[in-house]
């Protein structure tokens, strides 16, 4: 072990361990993280690539820790987002902890019985777990959680960024500060994570009370070399007998430079997941050779997973994963050569998650991406003239090597958590004044945004769904749906998958969606190759008839349901105002690329940002989705057809004189808000517990969700002023 400060902090016992494994020197983060983590007076967030060491920065010093203090029960508690992550580092920890005679417990629903009751028998060391299973201890042991917890030393959160935003984020917040409040301590918190963009705005997600401060430790370490393709495609305007659709040159391509190595295939849906794996699968087959690629996404059990990954971490073979966003996060699967992207990826944290995945053990990090456009013809949108899929590509990768990543908004309610929160609470305790319901989970916990007068409504709300009740002395208790609800064991998660509708068309079902994206009637959709129009939506049994449209251009329907970020929009702006082309296209995109530039330019899109036609106009706002949505729910409100298109394009079906008096009037109507807009859709259902909700509150939190009605009205005011009369 090289000359080195911090390491000598370590505990003996540590210090015997690293010197086992033989490490010449510690890594830059875990040097940093010794210090601040032995203090235990700061939260500490540990920010680098993926196999950077960050498990060992955190365990490090906070077993060292341990080693110091002579008090029962556990001593680190450590959450991840997946059960597969605890299962690995379980076995990467195991041999620490026989060196500090320490035990540590995997607690999960596939952990047996006869290991946590070891631990409940006699709590101790260390205890790795789910956000749902910790859940579950506070509602069904929660006067064991207060006893084995009272000395806890450290919380530790893997795959931090894999939190923030979301329900579950939500929820593990919550979880956290009820802890701290049941054991009446405050516990340093450290999140490790490969993926961060503004470090501030995370240490807020850590801890949003701020009640001890944070410390920002960021790997000084720069990663392996980067190695990057992106291949262009065409989708041919008439199919014939010799012409292969862009997806099956992708196949081809994903085939010949793919076989043989260790890789992951990344596809931005299930269905293109399946595809894509069946296609290259048949291809093994049609070349009597053994099979290297196999699907990995949620739908699939457990142990078709499991297997792949075991597959995976072995090197025997070469293997291939064809994945949605599951093996984004920190399993160990071995070394993996590179990684395939088919299509743009949903964000440029998503892209920096993926990426990690390869380049491991020092080797350079290899990405190739795949995209598909249509070939032009009279009748092309301005969408596909743009090639704006190319561009979108290039601006996220230029975005990724600026080291940005998406912020993520403290403008949601987040009530469907809150709902579940506040069941948890009182299924905790047995009975809780409304008062001290919101102290706890909205005052000083993450619900910040709902206030005193908000919560009363919310809990009348779930009074009235028989969900809680109140005692005369003023306690408010379970109700009978509220029990059974609590007793369930799907209570514990916070998220729910995205609902698969059928698709119906003259009374035959032509396939399935998950819907994951604000729809209404009249709207546009692209399904099987067609352009449809919606013509009704059935909630209550999941269905969307449609009917033939053959006018426009639709939006690529059946994505991630995440908003593409203004910066991103930008960013692809400033990419057509360059026309610097990347060295790293090939033949194809480079001309896509040059299609893209061309009409750019023929258009005067580097000055105008709106486009006149005999029967309609065109807006090109260069904002994200979440703005670009809001324009178009505002003229629509204004009784005016429009089509939305994927990123910042609307096409409006009327005069200029129709669009500037629809303007003004959004301009001068101060009822306008988030909500109001969020009120036109039949569902605003979105979350788990959405459906014990009044509409008014759904409407509150899918408009801080979905619109930016400031941000549009801005861009109004200045395509007003624009306008040619």
């Amino acid at each position: 072990m090289g000359a080195s400060n911090s390491f000598e902090l370590l505990d003996k016992k540590v210090k015997n361990w690293i010197w086992k494994k033989e490490w010449e020197s510690l890594r830059d983060i875990q040097e940093q993280s010794i210090e601040p983590i032995l203090s235990a007076r700061t939260d500490v967030i540990i920010s680098a690539s993926t196999a950077a060491g960050k498990t060992e920065a955190a365990f490090l010093p906070a077993c060292s820790k341990m080693c110091e203090t002579t008090n029962t029960g556990v001593f680190i508690l450590y959450i991840s987002p997946l059960k597969a992550l605890i299962n690995d580092q379980y076995r990467r920890l195991q041999s620490l902890c026989e060196i500090l005679d320490v035990p540590v417990t995997p607690w999960h629903g596939d952990i047996p019985k006869t290991l946590k009751n070891k631990q409940k028998a006699n709590p101790s060391g260390i205890i790795l777990i789910t956000p749902e299973s910790l859940e579950s201890l506070f509602l069904n042991s929660s006067g064991w959680c207060q006893k084995a917890f009272q000395n806890l030393g450290y919380i530790i959160i893997d795959e931090f960024h894999a939190f923030i935003g979301t329900e579950r984020g939500c929820q593990l917040q919550s979880l956290m500060h009820r802890l701290e409040f049941l054991i009446e301590k405050t516990v340093p918190r450290i999140a490790l994570s490969a993926t961060l963009g503004d470090m501030n705005e995370v240490a807020w997600y850590l801890r949003p009370n701020k009640k001890i401060p944070c410390e920002l430790i960021v790997s000084t370490t720069s990663r392996s070399d980067l190695k990057l393709q992106l291949k262009g495609y065409k989708n041919s305007a008439q199919i014939t007998d010799d012409t292969e659709p862009a997806l099956s040159l992708i196949v081809n391509d994903l085939y010949t430079l793919l076989r043989g190595k260790s890789n992951l295939i990344f596809a931005n849906s299930r269905r293109r997941t399946e595809e894509i794996s069946a296609m290259l699968s048949d291809k093994c087959s049609n070349d009597s050779v053994p099979n290297e690629f196999f699907p990995h996404h949620g739908s699939l059990s457990k142990e078709l997973r499991e297997s792949l990954e075991h597959r995976l971490q072995e090197e025997k073979w070469p293997t291939s994963a064809v994945c949605t966003m599951t093996l984004e996060l920190g399993i160990d699967i071995g070394n993996v050569d590179s990684i395939a992207q088919v299509n743009p990826p949903h964000s440029v944290a998503s892209l920096r998650q993926r990426l990690g995945r390869s380049g491991r053990r020092d080797d350079a990090a290899i990405l190739r991406m795949f995209i598909e456009e249509d070939e032009l013809t009279s009748k092309s949108h301005i969408f596909d003239l743009l090639r704006f899929d190319i561009f979108l590509s290039i601006a996220i990768i230029n975005l990724l090597l600026k080291k940005w990543y998406e912020p993520s908004s403290k403008q949601r309610y987040h009530f469907s958590t809150l709902v579940q929160q506040t069941l948890s609470v009182i299924g905790q305790y047995g009975g809780v004044r409304a008062e001290q319901l919101w102290t706890l989970l909205c005052e000083t916990g993450p619900f910040v945004r709902v206030d005193k007068s908000l919560y009363i409504t919310f809990l009348r709300t779930l009074g009235s769904n028989d969900l809680i009740s109140q005692t005369r002395d003023g306690q408010i208790i379970l109700g009978a749906k509220g029990e059974k609800l609590v007793g369930h064991f799907s209570f514990f998660t916070a998220f729910q998958t995205p609902e698969e509708y059928r698709l119906e068309y003259n009374g035959k079902t032509i396939g399935t969606l998950p819907i994951d994206f604000p729809l209404k009637e009249h709207q546009l959709i692209i399904f099987a190759g067609k352009r449809w129009e919606i013509q009704n939506i059935n909630e209550k049994n999941k269905v969307i008839i449609l009917k033939k449209n053959t006018q426009g251009y639709a939006p690529k329907f059946g994505g991630s349901g995440l908003l593409i970020d203004d910066i991103i929009i930008n960013e692809i702006f400033n990419v057509y105002m360059s026309k610097q082309i990347p060295i790293y296209l090939d033949k194809t995109a480079k001309n896509l690329f040059y299609e893209g530039i061309e009409h750019f330019y023929s258009l005067e899109l580097d000055k105008k940002q709106i486009l006149y036609y005999e029967n309609s106009i065109i807006l090109i706002t260069w904002l994200g989705d979440k703005t670009t949505l809001t324009i178009n729910n505002l003229l629509l409100k204004e009784n005016l057809k429009t089509i939305y298109f994927t990123g910042p394009i609307i096409e409006v079906k009327c005069s200029i004189e129709e669009l500037k008096i629809a303007i003004d009037n959004i301009l001068h109507n101060e009822m306008l808000s988030n909500t109001l807009l969020a009120n036109d859709y039949k569902e605003t259902q979105i979350g788990k517990h959405d459906l014990f909700l009044t509409k008014e509150l759904c409407d509150l939190d899918f408009g801080e969700q979905y619109f930016d009605v400031k941000g549009a009205r801005d861009w109004l005011l200045n395509c007003y002023n624009n306008l040619i009369l």
